[in-house]
């Protein structure tokens, strides 16, 4: 099924290619998940998710039962249609990865799960991790300037200095370190592309066009490979489960990241001491071209 669709200037969806229009493939969607997730679906649900009439919910399920799913019944008594563990989606509802990605974004307070595609979840919890707040209108100046190619006079709190300096940076990318977001620019006081926090930075301004190239930024644009591999102080059986943790499905995986990321990516995963630095059952996974990266990495020039 073609999922593309565009819209028009009054906020209206096209139609796709295939004449199914968005408001009903998201419907559609919904029945998938019901049925994916949950093992159920009922006109109920999506008469509650949606505010659509009971025809309508009616006819949404019909419509997508007509896509010949396995493994789908009527259940008389409970009025609903069921899967059995035979269901195969159609439209792509089995992503895991997004559920527990909505489930993280719910536990930091950013989507609330009725907002989810799901509109229900099940208990979690999560373990808690500092707040780093970002002021809106600095990230949105950053985010324009970056799209215009512009520089910013900003004013900014280093770890060097006592007191926040304005300097000028010219931004042309974001990025997460996994506890903080940066925006990747060129400093016209030092003549080199550096990180700058984006909760350090206080106040941020236009200061003309950018005189810098990203193609120039190296170490933006180079990217590393780090191969993984459990740790040879395991058992066979704890090896067995890493491999499964890490999506390792021969002897090593690969991850490939900017070498700009590069100190951040190896101190995340705990691949920045060596391998006897921990007991194998605190330090699951190894680094297996440890020699190569160690040659790429660099301490991250961040102010």
């Amino acid at each position: 099924m073609d999922r593309k669709h565009r819209r028009t200037q009054s906020g209206e969806s096209t139609a796709h290619a295939d004449g199914l229009a968005w408001s009903v493939e998201c419907r559609l969607t919904h029945v998938e998940l019901r049925l994916f997730w949950l093992g159920a679906i009922n006109r109920t649900d999506l008469i509650r998710r949606f505010g659509v009439s009971m025809s309508q919910a009616s006819a949404d399920i019909n419509r997508y039962l007509a896509l010949n799913p396995t493994g789908v019944a009527y259940d008389k008594s409970a009025k609903r249609y069921v899967a059995d563990e035979s269901f195969r989606p159609v439209l792509g509802a089995d992503d895991a990865a997004r559920l527990l990605g909505e489930m993280r974004l719910v536990d930091a307070g950013l989507l609330s799960a009725p907002e989810t595609r799901l509109g229900v979840l099940p208990p979690f919890a999560a373990t808690p991790v500092p707040e780093r707040p970002v002021n809106a209108a600095v990230l949105r100046t950053v985010w324009r300037a970056i799209d215009q190619a512009r520089g910013l006079e900003i004013l900014y709190q280093s770890m060097s200095r006592p007191e926040p300096s304005r300097r000028v940076i010219e931004p042309h990318a974001l990025a997460h370190d996994g506890f903080r977001w940066h925006t990747r620019a060129f400093d016209r006081e030092s003549g080199a592309f550096r990180d700058f926090v984006l909760g350090r930075i206080a106040e941020a301004g236009p200061a003309g066009p950018t005189r810098s190239s990203p193609d120039a930024d190296a170490d933006w644009n180079a990217h590393v490979e780090l191969r993984i591999a459990p740790h040879p102080g395991l058992t066979r059986t704890q090896a067995k489960a890493i491999r499964l943790d890490y999506g390792i499905t021969g002897r090593s995986a690969v991850l490939r990241v900017r070498r700009a990321l590069l100190f951040y990516a190896l101190k995340r995963l705990g691949l920045d001491t060596p391998p006897d630095a921990r007991s194998p059952q605190e330090q699951h996974i190894v680094l297996v071209n440890r020699e190569v990266v160690t040659r790429e990495l660099g301490r991250p020039v961040e102010v």
